[in-house]
C-alpha cells in the first residue's frame, strides 16, 4: 500500500502517518528530511535538490509507504503512485495553534526539536497563511486526475475508520 498524505502546516499529516504506519505496518516517511538538511548548522538549509530527489526515488521504489508533507511540485511521481492520497485542511486558527504549540513544545525539549527561532515561528506562521489560500489551489488542480484516489478531509480527526480500511485504497 502506498499513502501519500499532503496539507499545510498543522493539519495533522505526521499524526495521520503515524496512525496509518502503526495500523499497517507501513513505513513512515517525513518529506522535510528530504527537503531540509538536518545536519546543517542553522534552521532551514535545504538539501541539494539532486540529493532530494534521489533519496525520494529510494522510497518511491518501495513495495509499501506513507508519505507526508507539505511538498507538491517534486512530488508528481508520489502521487502518481500512491493508492490513496489524503488532502488535509484545517481552520487557521487551529493551524497556527498547532504550528506554535509545537515550536514550544520544541524548545521545552519535549519533542524532536529543529533549530528554530521566534523568528522563523513567525515566518512559518505567515507561510502557512499563504499556503492555505494560495498553494491550496495548485494542490487541488495538480490533484484532479486522481481524483478516484482522493480523500479530501478537515484534518485528521477528520478521517474516520471507511477512509483508513484497506480495501477502501483498492
Amino acid at each position: 500500500m502506498k499513502i501519500h498524505i499532503i496539507g499545510g502546516p498543522g493539519s495533522g499529516k505526521s499524526t495521520l502517518a503515524e496512525v496509518l504506519s502503526q495500523r499497517y505496518g507501513i513505513p513512515h516517511y517525513d518529506l522535510d528530511e528530504l527537503q531540509w538538511d538536518a545536519a546543517a548548522e542553522s534552521y532551514g538549509k535545504k538539501r541539494e535538490a539532486a540529493e532530494r530527489d534521489d533519496l525520494l526515488h529510494q522510497i518511491l521504489k518501495q513495495d509499501d509507504w506513507i508519505m507526508e508533507g507539505v511538498y507538491y511540485v517534486w512530488c508528481a511521481q508520489c502521487f502518481a503512485d500512491a493508492d490513496a492520497i489524503f488532502l488535509l485542511k484545517v481552520p487557521r486558527a487551529v493551524y497556527r495553534r498547532r504550528i506554535t504549540r509545537r515550536f514550544i513544545r520544541r524548545k521545552l525539549g519535549m519533542e524532536k526539536g529543529k533549530k528554530e527561532t521566534l523568528k522563523d515561528l513567525r515566518a512559518l506562521l505567515r507561510w502557512a497563511d499563504k499556503y492555505q489560500k494560495e498553494n491550496m489551489i495548485e494542490i487541488r488542480n495538480m490533484l484532479a486526475p486522481y481524483a478516484d484516489k482522493l480523500v479530501e478531509r478537515n484534518g485528521f480527526s477528520a478521517v474516520g475508520k471507511k477512509d483508513l480500511s484497506k480495501g477502501e485504497f483498492k
